[in-house]
């Protein structure tokens, strides 16, 4: 997150990171869009999507998403996932988020990813050790 955006001009935490996670409840692809700054507390996570979830392999990011982990988008997937906004990228003007490679974003605002997305506003953010 941090090399892409002093490539965009932009800070870290304007990055939006679009993280797969499998729901063990029934395996389903749960997209987490993040700030680039942040960790996902899967405890928070769990409560929100209502199962356990376990970071999701290469494999299983290509085959629900169709693209390769460090390109993934916010949409245009291969399969319907559940969508999971942080509600700390809504204090954000602009956003930037992968657009399909490791080497192209586009700039957006977090009001419409969600709307578009369909994502959940939930605050599934770690919260940083004082």
């Amino acid at each position: 997150a941090a090399e892409a955006a002093a490539a965009v001009g932009c800070r870290t935490e304007e990055i939006v990171k679009s993280l797969i996670f499998r729901r063990s409840s029934d395996d389903a692809a749960v997209l987490v869009l993040i700030g680039g700054a942040d960790r996902v507390d899967t405890a928070k996570l769990a409560l929100v999507v209502g199962s356990k979830t376990g970071r999701a392999d290469a494999d299983f990011v290509r085959r629900t998403t169709g693209y390769a982990i460090g390109g993934v988008p916010p949409l245009g997937h291969a399969t319907a996932a559940v969508v999971v906004m942080d509600e700390g990228l809504m204090a954000l003007s602009t956003a930037w988020a992968a657009a399909g490679t490791p080497h192209a974003v586009f700039e957006t605002t977090p009001a419409d990813l969600a709307r578009i997305t369909g994502a959940v506003i939930a605050a599934v953010a770690a919260t940083p050790a004082a």
